[in-house]
């Protein structure tokens, strides 16, 4: 099943601190059986409210592949850690899984399999 976490670390942390904890909940995942598809680094945002007095923290999105059961012992490593502010971890259905495919592609610059269709059909009318 596909799965999508987004977690907010606190602003506190170096640029090497932020990203060794990334690398602590990606470990959980791969150690439990997930295999990783995308990992994004969203950087310091602003809050939408404040968290234990602070009104910024470093987002950061995974998308992965397992079993359920991988989930709660990723929640449970969040809850685990005090850098983390805020988690939300859901299962991306089948629209979810194709506009987070599309959504990536766009962000690399390669067009997916239906752009690339659409687009050879555009070149054999013309």
């Amino acid at each position: 099943m596909k799965y999508e976490t987004v977690f907010i670390l606190t602003p506190v942390l170096s640029d090497a601190q932020m990203k060794e904890a990334v690398e602590k909940f990606t470990t959980v995942l791969t150690d439990n059986g997930a295999t990783i598809v995308n990992e994004e680094n969203w950087g310091l945002r602003k809050l939408a409210y404040p968290i234990q007095k602070k009104s910024t923290g470093f987002y950061t999105l995974i998308e992965f592949d397992g079993e359920p059961t991988i989930v709660k012992k990723l929640e449970i490593a969040f809850r685990r850690d005090e850098r983390v502010l805020r988690f939300l971890t859901f299962r991306l259905d089948k629209y979810a899984a194709e506009y987070a495919e599309k959504r990536r592609s766009l962000k690399a610059g390669k067009p997916t399999a239906k752009e690339e269709v659409i687009v050879e059909s555009e070149v054999k009318e013309a």
